[in-house]
């Protein structure tokens, strides 16, 4: 191999690497250990063949050589490129002597796939075993990495021998495996390092090679446009690549057997392959390794929305009325959150993300991009509102090479099969009732938003500052018949106490209440310092889940920035019934806050010439309630409340609730005249606006509040 080539190859290939839009993730590098490693990799596509060995020689700074499929030496163009990276053809007739001499030396690391093809449908399990099935033949996967692996370690393991014993057969080994620095053979071992690479999303897409190959080729096969479709995909648009490296699994102590121990120590000249006994104990020991380093590649599977999605549709009972999709959502949501807090699986890095969205408006498209597929490929039909499924899509086998475009969902539940654990999971949470995932996710919401605050308040508690634990607990008053559920949304730099005279009073009128903690809320100005506007638009979304689950009919209202919220939450969702805004903040009127802008960009510049101490970050704050409200006011918070007004301006003409507004006349925080700009630009047919003479901004607490509460309730009682 030319070392040059190699480099140059490497380089090619990083620049090459900075058009690809594909993020790539590396877990587990501490996995790997110094010495003759082999990495045993799951082979999905042909890339993996370029990518892999090139991110593996990033790490290790070793030159990386990897086994690749013969017919691709075939291709001109290829075959100079793939010699200069390391690959080697599986058919090379020297190939053993390579791997041994390069691996032995520890200079070379090798890549071997044991499946010994692309597993294009993911099917690796039959009678829960590895099995794959490659031209209608089912065969189990490769022990090839293993017998090389003992081989190695065998022969290290005689060279010590025959070195310590001062026998001749000792030089004539050396030379034999050409080795220049024996001390470095002598005190390493062979390892064999499972690899995982999982894709997501792993749908074949039209890209810029499939186009070229449609105009190149005027009519390609299916097959081509799989494999260009599919493995463009990779390259060219924004598919999350997770590659995780296992622990090593150490091959020296497979040597512990009498009859290859007393092959270490004869003396004469022997040949370990051609002997016939230690071929069949390698053989038992390599297919032990075998086993062993496939159950670790595929139990690092990197588990994402399409593996959950697929699992659970493939295993959702037949109903002939359909499948209702917010029962699908649920189901989808409870296994997510199951799977993270379960900790024995790998999982993406958007599942430890708040999954709330999967149960409102799904903005990140997760269930909508999986539907667009499944409809396109005819696994389901979706109409008013239920998913109607074809199950014999899940159990018809299709073309091995034509799968990824023809049944790309059942590629993805395939890929959860070696996981039995998992997949056992997803299938029994697919079969609840309906009644049981939503008291399931219901409780789920509940234990998560307490699990949330006690940490939260554990972490950033602050003697003499922090309010009593219960001035931030979400308040939450069910009625076993409601007439309908409140949500109730506190304020900035408030806490769930905020509301709770209103919740109480409302809680007498037969209504269902529950007011949340907004993120960062309840604890310390820290926490909210550090906390998104988006964090608290999730905070509404629990709550609103809740009350979903809880009653027929929902009205959401808050004060303040909760009355932001609370607009903000009726622009997306469909099933509120109306909603309420207290003093909403549209221009706010307290002059600090105009000073944001260029106080972030000073703390900025401040901390990127370390002098973090006068970065100015907390502004003091002096609220009508300081037994409920924060002392200091984090200038990152305001930065945050200003980024929801701006986020909510542009959609107030989409509200198509009945809506109100609530104003003080002599408001000191938020200006009047702004809050009527609010009311003008909102979209509903039916709007109304109150104002009261007062001359605070707190107008839901202390004297004179039976005025404001009496004209909420009764705008609330047209609408349930």
């Amino acid at each position: 191999m030319n070392r040059f080539a190699f480099k140059l190859s490497s380089y090619t290939l990083k620049t090459f690497s900075g058009f690809s839009k594909a993020n790539i993730k590396i877990s587990g590098t501490h996995n790997i250990p110094d010495g003759s490693v082999i990495f045993t990799a799951n082979h999905f596509t042909r890339i993996e063949t370029i990518f892999l060995p090139y991110h593996i020689h990033n790490i290790t700074k070793k030159e990386v050589w990897s086994l690749a499929a013969a017919e691709l030496f075939e291709v001109p163009v290829l075959q100079g490129f793939l010699n200069n990276l390391g690959a080697v053809s599986t058919k090379d007739p020297h190939r053993d002597d390579l791997i041994l001499k390069t691996l032995l030396s520890g200079d070379v690391q090798w890549i071997i796939f044991p499946e010994g093809m692309m597993v294009k449908n993911k099917k690796l399990i039959k009678k829960d075993q590895f099995s794959l099935t490659d031209e209608g033949v089912v065969r189990r996967p490769h022990t090839g990495a293993a017998i090389v692996a003992l081989r190695c370690e065998f022969y290290r393991e005689r060279l010590r021998r025959m070195k310590d014993m001062g026998e001749p057969e000792f030089e004539r080994l050396v030379q034999t495996f050409e080795i220049k620095n024996i001390d470095q053979v002598l005190t390493r071992e062979t390892h064999i390092v499972p690899v995982n690479i999982t894709y997501y999303p792993a749908s074949p897409k039209e890209n810029i090679l499939s186009k070229i190959a449609q105009i190149v080729m005027k009519e390609p096969s299916k097959r081509v446009m799989d494999e260009l479709m599919t493995e463009g995909s990779m390259l060219f648009t924004n598919v999350d690549i997770n590659i995780r490296f296992g622990e090593p699994i150490n091959i020296k102590e497979y040597l512990n057997d009498s009859y290859i121990e007393s092959m270490l120590t004869v003396k004469r000249k022997i040949k370990f392959d051609d002997d016939i006994s230690s071929k069949q104990i390698t053989r038992q020991f390599s297919i032990t390794i075998m086993e062993k380093y496939m159950t670790a590649v595929y139990a690092m599977t990197t588990l994402n929305y399409d593996h959950v999605l697929a699992c659970i549709l493939k295993h959702f009972p037949y109903r002939k009325d359909g499948i209702n999709i917010y029962e699908f959502k649920c189901k989808v949501y409870f296994a997510i959150c199951w799977l993270v807090s379960n900790q024995t699986c790998c999982v993406s890095d958007a599942f430890l993300k708040n999954q709330i969205h999967l149960l409102t408006d799904d903005r990140f498209k997760r269930f909508a991009d999986f539907f667009t597929i499944a409809q396109n490929t005819n696994v389901i039909e979706i109409k008013e509102g239920k998913i109607f499924k074809d199950q014999t899509k899940f159990i018809t086998k299709s073309d091995f090479h034509t799968i990824r475009i023809e049944n790309p969902i059942l590629v993805m539940a395939n890929e959860l099969e070696p996981i039995k654990e998992v997949e056992n999971f997803l299938k029994k949470v697919a079969q609840k009732s309906r009644d049981e995932i939503i008291d399931l996710v219901k409780d789920c919401i509940i234990e998560k938003i307490e699990k949330d605050f006690s940490l939260d308040y554990d972490d950033h508690y602050i003697e003499e500052e922090s309010k009593e634990r219960r001035i931030g607990r979400p308040l939450f008053l069910k009625h076993e018949n409601p007439i309908a559920g409140i949500l109730l949304i506190h304020g900035y730099m408030a806490a769930p106490e905020e509301m709770k005279a209103f919740a109480h009073y409302l809680y007498e009128k037969s209504f269902t209440v529950y007011v949340p903690r907004l993120k960062g809320h309840g604890t310390a100005p820290e926490d909210l310092a550090k906390t998104k506007y988006e964090q608290w638009i999730e905070s509404v979304e629990e709550a609103f889940v809740i009350l979903r689950h809880s009653c027929k009919k929902i009205i959401v209202g808050g004060f303040s920035t909760g009355a932001g919220l609370a607009l903000e939450l009726s622009t997306r969702l469909d099933d509120i019934e109306a909603v309420f805004a207290v003093a909403p903040p549209m221009r706010l009127q307290d002059l600090g806050s105009y000073f944001v802008p260029a106080i972030d960009t000073w703390n900025a510049m401040i901390k990127k010439i370390h002098l973090d101490t006068i970065a100015k970050e907390f502004i003091e704050n002096h609220p009508e309630n300081p037994h409920i409200n924060y002392v200091r006011n984090p200038i990152a918070g305001i930065r945050q409340l200003e980024k929801l007004m701006e986020h909510l301006e542009s959609k107030l003409k989409t509200i198509d609730k009945p809506t109100l507004v609530v104003q003080s006349r002599k408001d000191p925080v938020v200006n009047p005249k702004g809050t009527i700009k609010l009311f003008d630009r909102l979209g509903s047919d039916i709007k109304e606006y109150y104002i009261f003479d007062y001359d605070g901004h707190g107008i839901l607490i202390g004297e004179g509040v039976k005025r404001v509460y009496k004209a909420i309730e009764n705008f609330i009682k047209q609408w349930v």
